[in-house]
């Protein structure tokens, strides 16, 4: 998996969770608008790893609280909370259909 590449220090579970994370996506982006449909193929190169680059240059802290603003459909806080699973990532939009997508 080309993620797995960028970012080597992944687990196998963690590699799970970002495939279902892509399935979800795809799932919903056919109802809301998440993603231009464009893009919606690249989504690991174009989203995924952009979210992700920020892991390169910074770590969070255990138990670090963080806010996602504007979250959309988590497109950038679910990568993050995945790759940092002891973070407490909080994420809100205040569009319904995206917020619905990530409680989903």
């Amino acid at each position: 998996m080309e993620l797995k590449k960028k970012f080597p220090v992944l687990s196998n579970s963690q590699i799970d969770k970002f495939l279902l994370f892509e399935k979800l996506i795809k799932n919903w982006n056919d109802k809301v608008n998440l993603i231009s449909r464009k893009d919606i193929d690249f989504l690991f190169e174009r989203h995924i790893s952009y979210s992700l680059a920020i892991t390169f240059f910074f770590k969070f802290k255990t138990s670090t609280k963080i806010l996602d603003v504007g979250t959309g459909g988590g497109g950038r806080g679910i990568p993050l909370a995945i790759f940092f699973p002891d973070v407490q990532f909080t994420l809100i939009d205040r569009t319904k259909k995206k917020i619905k997508v990530i409680d989903s």
